[in-house]
């Protein structure tokens, strides 16, 4: 596995740390965009770098959390080689994965456990893209 790309807000903070301590354990390399802090900050701020670095091929896949995980979902999907999957549940994450080829990860800090954000992970990294009737629905895509 390549490098992970991580970042979070303020709300997602505790989350991301806890997910660092996941990949550590699990050997995973990964490069932090921030926020490094529970103190209020804008998403947008670490996640457009987290974008750019998935573009460019510098980390790959991303993993990002904000308080509900829609406001940092909402600015990665402006980068248009970015395909980032809001999921709370195991098999969400499977299906972003196995259907839409989801390339970043997103979790909402608030509003999901460590349990279930563990599984989330496990499932978002061992789930292959199918490919296939996904593969062109996935080019219709960019704009």
């Amino acid at each position: 596995m390549e490098t992970i790309g991580l970042c979070s807000d303020h709300a997602g903070f505790e989350l991301k740390e806890f997910i660092k301590q996941l990949l550590d354990s699990k050997g995973i390399a990964y490069k932090d965009f921030g926020t490094y802090s529970t103190d209020s900050c804008d998403y947008s701020d670490y996640a457009h770098p987290l974008a750019k670095a998935i573009e460019a091929g510098d980390v790959y896949p991303g993993i990002a959390i904000c308080g509900t995980g829609n406001g940092i979902a909402m600015t990665l999907n402006k980068h248009q080689g970015i395909r980032a999957a809001l999921c709370w549940q195991e098999e969400l994450a499977r299906l972003a994965r196995a259907h839409n080829n989801a390339n970043i990860l997103v979790m909402p800090g608030r509003c999901i456990s460590q349990e279930e954000a563990t599984r989330v992970v496990n499932a978002f990294f061992t789930t292959p893209f199918e490919g296939g009737r996904h593969q062109r629905r996935i080019e219709k895509i960019p704009l």
